[in-house]
């Protein structure tokens, strides 16, 4: 089983290429292009924010080419991507294309497109549709990811898109195609509100099931922490991906366990993960 992990939070604390350097440092094997920063989103304003980076300019193919060396040279690679969102405002959507192209260009073989968390299956269907030739074009399937919203007065996360094994399942039934595949957010779907759990999420994607974002929680926020350091049981939902015979990567979206960590320790939260994240590997090799 192969590990690997974001560079989001690296990307906003060291940059990309000193990130994907240490995550291959640290025993990562993969790393998994987080492209926020190509698409940043004012929800107040509701609109793009003011933005330099690379990814947002015409140099966008050139920097994902510079990363992916940079990933062969420290001897990993990029496994998946995670595209800007939210995917319901037409000036990040604008840019999914832009995101699949990079992706590509990075070496990944799939992209995490969040589905508008308020569309119905078949209104989120409108969007793969749209893209899946473009995709194709690139050899990039395309990943749809359980999502949350919050009910404020239960204090707690409420139904969305895919949050569900029924929902899930319906969005990808209302575009049926190969390329467009699962990608299982472990600590949404361990949240009190959404009524389901990672493992009931696990047996009945099935096959489907081709990505993860794996992170710990209280079973109550969408906390975005280090494995085995909160309330999730991984034991089970390990058991449950063998079951399927789940056959992609451990990916870690444990980006707020970073937000601590400076330029000057980076690489210790770096190690943190990958142990953590190796951890679940072994659990996963050992049944």
């Amino acid at each position: 089983m192969k590990i690997s992990t974001q560079i989001d939070c690296g990307a906003n604390c060291i940059g990309e290429q000193k990130t994907i350097e240490l995550i291959a440092k640290a025993g990562f094997d993969a790393w998994d292009f987080s492209m926020f920063n190509m698409a940043k989103y004012n929800y107040q304003e509701k609109c793009l924010r003011e933005n330099d980076h690379p990814l947002a300019s015409s140099k966008y193919l050139k920097f994902a080419r510079e990363l992916k060396k940079i990933g062969e040279a420290n001897g990993i690679h990029c496994n998946q991507s995670h595209a800007p969102f939210p995917s319901y405002a037409k000036c990040v959507r604008d840019y999914l294309k832009r995101a699949i192209e990079c992706t590509a260009e990075a070496g990944g073989k799939i992209c995490v497109i969040h589905p508008d968390n308020y569309g119905t299956a078949e209104q989120n269907a409108e969007m793969y549709l749209e893209l899946l030739p473009f995709a194709k074009g690139c050899g990039v399937k395309i990943a749809t990811e359980n999502m949350w919203c919050w009910d404020k007065e239960k204090d707690q996360a409420s139904f969305a898109a895919c949050a569900t094994p029924e929902s899930f399942n319906a969005h990808l039934d209302a575009v049926n195609d190969d390329y467009l595949v699962a990608c299982l957010d472990i600590g949404h779907a361990e949240m009190k509100g959404v009524n389901t759990s990672a493992v009931e999420m696990i047996h009945a994607l099935g096959p489907r099931l081709k990505a993860l974002h794996i992170h710990d929680n209280d079973l109550h926020h969408d906390s975005h922490q280090i494995p085995f350091s909160m309330n999730i049981d991984f034991t089970p939902i390990v058991k449950a991906l063998k079951d399927i015979n789940y056959d992609g990567y451990f990916t870690l979206e444990a980006d707020n366990y970073l937000i601590p960590f400076t330029r000057d320790n980076f690489f210790e939260g770096t190690k943190d993960l990958a142990n953590a994240a190796r951890q679940l590997a072994n659990m996963f090799e050992s049944l």
